[in-house]
């Protein structure tokens, strides 16, 4: 059965910091490369982090710097700290693979909010 569960979102100040986790299936997770997800509000879901089976990541250049994302492959779970928070950062933020479909099951995420 294929299941996503994100956590750890929340409201933050501008500056601030939250991590991210992602509870995934094996059947999803397992020797795939992974990717944290967002979409603000009006916004079409962008690919923000990726991480491969082994280790490799990648970034968008709006989070460079800012976003790391990891993997935990014995607990099928994959991670993303955020710091320095910004405004535009406001988001549901999901997990899945890196390359996915329009046939592909998500979770239902976690909200992240910047304000102050």
């Amino acid at each position: 059965q294929v299941q996503l569960v994100e956590s750890g979102g929340g409201l933050v100040q501008p500056g601030g910091s939250l991590r991210l986790s992602c509870a995934a299936s094996r059947s999803i997770f397992s020797g795939y490369a992974m990717g944290w997800y967002r979409q603000a509000p009006g916004k079409q879901r962008e690919l923000v982090a990726q991480i491969t089976s082994g280790g490799s990541t990648s970034y968008v250049e709006s989070v460079k710097g800012r976003f790391t994302i990891s993997r935990d492959n014995a607990k099928n779970t994959v991670y993303l700290q955020i710091n320095s928070l910004k405004p535009e950062d406001t988001a549901v933020y999901y997990c899945n693979r890196a390359v996915v479909s329009r046939f592909s099951s998500w979770g239902q995420g976690t909200q992240v909010t910047v304000s102050s």
